[in-house]
């Protein structure tokens, strides 16, 4: 793509969320690769790339197995913990304070929406703010745990029973929260743009969600590098990484004409 190709799509992006009324953002792991931290399915450097994901990160290996998931889990940890929010993540917390975005729906664990800003966020596959003991379901903030687990790897326990602590996200087998899916699911309803960034659309359900705005008529917009199942059916698509896109993206709109 050059730049004048660029510049048009940008153009045509930036049209379609300066008219729309009730636009609302869903993105994936690309828009925290940036910040450093891995995807799951990059060849050379995804996560699964190294490891089964149903023997490390399902429900049923961790009760049986807790141990392994702890052990594939450190390195990510340890990139999350130094990670900080990126200008991608910046820009749309720029547009939704500005009120050009109503909200995120998000796929990422990693907490970098919102310590960006961005205040209406809905994070379907969880977070690593807090950990529920598998054993008397005590839950507990994992800010003094994270720190001590990304230098020394231990399986962490629970102070009151001794069961170990499972990580607030969702791993395969398990139902994604019900609170974040049904505040994703209203925004979405009562959209009338939608912008993905940085999400390849593989991982259902959450891949299906776009259909609930699309279903209520909302206009899209596609940024991310490579190819998605969605792009015959968005308005404008932009394939370059959204470190790039989203803050040019985001000037353009938000950008005041004299």
């Amino acid at each position: 793509m050059d730049n004048e190709d660029r510049a048009t799509l940008l153009e045509q992006a930036a049209s379609l969320l300066k008219e729309a009324t009730s636009a609302c953002a869903i993105t994936g792991a690309g828009i925290s690769t940036p910040s450093g931290i891995p995807d799951f399915r990059t060849a050379g450097s995804g996560l699964w790339e190294r490891a089964d994901p149903m023997a490390v990160a399902s429900l049923t290996a961790f009760r049986y197995h807790p141990e392994a998931f702890f052990s594939w889990i450190h390195p990510l940890a340890a990139h999350i913990l130094e990670a900080q929010p990126n200008a991608a993540h910046t820009a749309l917390a720029r547009l939704e304070s500005a009120g050009r975005l109503k909200g995120v729906v998000t796929q990422n664990i990693d907490g970098l929406h919102g310590r960006a800003g961005s205040g209406r966020l809905f994070e379907i596959h969880g977070h690593l703010r807090q950990a529920t003991c598998i054993a008397c379901y005590r839950s507990f903030d994992t800010g003094p745990m994270l720190a001590s687990f990304s230098q020394s790897g231990a399986v962490p326990r629970c102070e009151a029973c001794g069961g170990v602590l499972k990580p607030d996200v969702v791993l395969f087998g398990e139902q994604l929260p019900q609170a974040a899916v049904r505040g994703a699911e209203a925004l979405l309803d009562s959209s009338d743009l939608l912008l993905i960034a940085g999400s390849s659309l593989e991982v259902t359900p959450a891949a299906l969600l776009p259909q609930r705005a699309l279903r209520a008529g909302a206009r899209l917009i596609i940024v991310n590098r490579e190819p998605t199942y969605l792009d015959v059916r968005a308005d404008v698509v932009i394939h370059q990484d959204v470190i790039d896109v989203l803050p040019a993206l985001a000037d353009e709109v938000l950008r005041e004409r004299t």
